[in-house]
């Protein structure tokens, strides 16, 4: 390995959300112990990205800031290069994250009632976004199939029938697609996002697509956009929302992108913004995104394996030690998602086990919904010793607690 992502961060007194929201919960946690919830990543930054800010800071005046040539063939190439869609500088507009921009979709693209498909169990701001705007959420529940390929185990899959009668309803007026999905890690086909396209432009229904986690793949798999299966005819329902943020651990920069390559809806979107106050980004958030869609290609390669070792150490403990628990194939993102159904505990009890025995901080499946509960999502971007202890920790206190193989209920 060229980078390191073997460095132990300790981030208590540093702002960071996670850490904050882990001492919230438990604040007699020991020193050492790291939370694996919120998709930040516990790496250090890209050198490229640190050393392109201290660069720019020498000469620069935090003032005002629009973005430059500079960045719109940035984030342009990322995509023509790194996703094989025809990006254009013209459909580029700049939100400060992703969540704001969906927020900014649903308000500025649909009315007060319209409906909105989520597909869930889905991270929690689709949904929020949603209902918090007034409009109908319609949940187009994931199927839990079993896997043709590997025998006893199952993968997600979208439920297309269910998908086309919510469609179908003259109410919905928009599908907040997550791609890649989390927390469930699938990376949609073409042929699956094919469908999908073709039932929402059949019922004039516009696909926003998160596509914020496409940039972390695991081996043997691929991320395609919607752009990838949409043809021009088609610009007018769709979207793309997207940013250097998961995949250079740059959150803070506050940088996103979203890809309206439909005049009308551009327009709509951009309004939106606008009536929310929303006037560009932040200094450092141009410099940032330029960084890393120039320099930082080999660093994704390395994190990218390094998440992969990540989830085969995870399957291989839990199999090995906790084999009621299920581990779902990781396609992309650096988010497991994990089935503790078997144990028999309410999602409370599961909540307070992790966190008061296990002292286990990780992302409780049902917050991305109801059907997430009893699931649990494990943040795999760490260093492998950090991954090891946390796990060391979950399997002794499921033996203390006589949990699953350790209570002779597998």
């Amino acid at each position: 390995m060229s980078y390191d992502f073997t460095t132990r961060l300790d981030r208590r007194r540093s702002g960071s959300y996670k850490w904050n929201d882990m001492l919230d919960k438990n604040p007699n946690v020991a020193r050492g112990i790291v939370p694996l919830s919120v998709a930040d990543m516990e790496f250090v930054n890209p050198p490229e990205i640190i050393e392109a800010l201290h660069e720019w800071l020498d000469d620069a005046v935090l003032g005002y800031a629009a973005p430059t040539d500079e960045f719109f063939d940035a984030v342009v190439d990322w995509q023509r290069r790194r996703h094989l869609w025809p990006a254009d500088r013209r459909f580029v507009v700049t939100t400060s994250g992703v969540v704001p921009a969906l927020y900014t979709a649903v308000r500025s693209l649909t009315d007060i009632n319209d409906a909105v498909i989520c597909q869930t169990p889905v991270y929690g701001p689709f949904t929020n976004a949603v209902e918090v705007s007034g409009r109908k959420l319609l949940a187009n529940s994931l199927r839990l199939v079993e896997d043709a390929e590997k025998s006893g185990s199952h993968r997600f899959e979208m439920d297309f029938d269910d998908l086309r009668a919510k469609a179908e309803d003259p109410s919905t007026k928009m599908l907040l697609l997550c791609n890649p999905h989390n927390p469930v890690g699938r990376a949609w086909s073409a042929d699956e996002l094919r469908r999908l396209l073709d039932i929402c432009v059949e019922n004039d229904v516009i696909v926003v697509s998160d596509e914020i986690h496409g940039d972390i793949v695991m081996p043997g798999q691929k991320h395609t956009s919607i752009m990838q299966v949409a043809d021009a005819g088609e610009y007018d329902h769709v979207m793309v929302l997207t940013a250097p943020s998961k995949t250079f651990n740059i959150a803070g920069c506050q940088a996103s992108v979203a890809f309206v390559p439909d005049d009308e809806l551009r327009k709509r979107f951009s309004t939106g913004l606008k009536i929310q106050g929303v006037f560009g980004l932040n200094s450092f958030a141009y410099p940032a995104t330029i960084a890393a869609y120039t320099r930082c290609d080999e660093w994704l390669e390395e994190l990218n394996q390094v998440v992969w070792e990540n989830y085969v150490f995870l399957k291989g403990f839990f199999a090995s030690y906790m084999p009621e628990v299920e581990v779902f194939p990781l396609e992309a993102t650096y988010l497991a998602w994990l089935d503790f159904r078997a144990w028999g505990l309410t999602a409370g009890e599961l909540e307070q086990f992790m966190q008061t025995e296990a002292l286990l901080f990780l992302d409780e499946g049902y917050v991305f919904g109801e059907e997430g509960a009893g699931f649990e999502r494990i943040n795999l971007a760490c260093p492998r010793g950090v991954l090891e202890e946390a796990l060391e920790r979950l399997a002794f206190a499921a033996r203390e607690r006589k949990l699953g193989t350790y209570g002779g209920n597998a």
